[in-house]
């Protein structure tokens, strides 16, 4: 068949570990068969952040404004021992949480669900999205120590340098203290492309947070929401036949737990963070969820929502066989492909993304699989296939299907 002509690049963002090994196994065997592949490369792998001090992070943010949508491959956050071990100049920051920065997004996680790999909440019978605030809060926050007895309080200075305070706590011994905050501006980009989403998606809307304890701060988030809504996407949702509504996180959890799914949960930053791990874990696998990162202005990047598979990686450069699970990866890049098509009106691209989404997910549901997935298979006798030789596989139900 001839290759898939694409007009518009896709910003291409290279990663680390055993990821960045399945990245190119998929380009080699999943993509550039089938597509004229048009990509803008930047190459966030730790070394060359740390050879361009982290300037190719910035630079790929900067082409997906320019360009509109991105594919991202799992990429090292630095600790200590990554200090030593990549010899780095500096414990650079996490480069999503510098491209979310840039392109002020919002991030929204799903399973893939797949026949044979049963959720463990018997009553879930369709995707439950979450989409996770990614500014503030305790991923901003400043922390102190108390020693000894004494007062804390918050002081806000204004520009005229007059002062508000409020009293935290009256120490009568040693503690901690924690400063968050928030930005209203992040907030309202949050709210409206949580919106946005849920009409792409014609899906309903659930936002909680815990305003009856936290009369200020979420209360803040409740507010801008509604106002939001109310302003500028109420006829929109009843238009499209689907409901926003506001409850309590605690709440949110019960119904949750008590749901089909098929709908959109938004949460604050942590909140977002421990719910998308606990959505993951519940439908199967964290290797079997979507990511994407959307902002109000109309920029996608996609990415898996699991890290390097750094023990793979270690095993794979002894040599030694793997079985690394490359169902998110291959989802990132058809997410991207679909986008990318949807938007320069390529239909052919578009259903190349459907076909290969299919592929995958029939390979599966054929029996042939890596060994994450084989361990909690109700499949009986699951054909457990190594990194390669999966995507292989992949490949060859592909084609069947082109």
């Amino acid at each position: 068949m001839e290759k898939i002509k694409m007009i518009t690049p896709l910003v291409e963002m290279d990663g680390d570990e055993m990821t960045r090994i399945l990245w190119q196994m998929i380009k080699d065997e999943l993509l550039t068969p089938f597509i004229d592949l048009k990509t803008e490369y930047y190459d966030l792998g730790l070394e060359h952040r740390n050879e361009t001090n982290d300037q190719v992070t910035i630079d790929s943010a900067e082409a997906t404004k320019k360009y509109g949508v991105a594919v991202k491959c799992a990429t090292i956050t630095p600790n200590a021992a990554r200090m030593s071990e990549y010899t780095l100049k500096e414990m650079w920051k996490s480069p999503n949480g510098t491209i979310r920065a840039i392109l002020d997004g919002t991030v929204f996680r799903a399973p893939i669900v797949v026949k044979g790999i049963e959720p463990n909440v018997k009553t879930w019978k369709k995707p439950i999205t979450i989409a996770r605030h990614a500014y503030g809060d305790v991923y901003k926050a400043t922390e102190m120590k108390i020693p000894s007895a004494g007062k804390a309080e918050l002081v806000f200075t204004n520009e005229k340098g007059e002062e508000t305070r409020e009293l935290i706590h009256n120490f009568t011994g040693s503690g901690i203290i924690q400063g968050q905050h928030n930005i209203c501006g992040s907030i309202e980009s949050f709210a409206r492309s949580c919106f946005n989403y849920a009409l792409d998606t014609k899906q309903d809307l659930w936002f909680a947070t815990k305003d009856t304890i936290s009369k200020k701060y979420d209360h803040t988030f409740k507010d801008i929401f509604q106002e939001i809504y109310d302003a500028e996407y109420a006829d929109k949702f009843k238009a499209a036949g689907i409901e926003y509504f506001y409850t309590l996180i605690d709440d949110a959890v019960a119904r949750v737990m008590k749901s089909e799914g098929g709908y959109i949960w938004a949460c604050k930053n942590y909140d977002g963070d421990v719910m998308s791990d606990m959505i993951s874990s519940a439908f199967g696998s964290l290797a079997m969820m979507t990511s994407v990162l959307v902002s109000p202005q109309g920029y996608y990047e996609y990415e898996a929502a699991h890290g390097t598979v750094q023990r793979h990686y270690y095993k794979h450069l002894k040599g030694e066989e793997t079985s690394t699970n490359s169902i998110a990866t291959i989802f990132a890049w058809t997410g991207a492909l679909r986008k990318r098509g949807e938007l320069d009106n390529i239909p052919a691209l578009c259903d190349f993304a459907d076909k290969l989404e299919k592929a995958s997910l029939q390979t599966i549901e054929d029996g042939k699989m890596t060994k994450d997935l084989a361990l909690i298979t109700t499949l009986s006798n699951p054909v457990v296939l190594n990194s390669q030789d999966f995507i292989k596989a992949i490949r060859s139900t592909l084609e069947a299907m082109l």
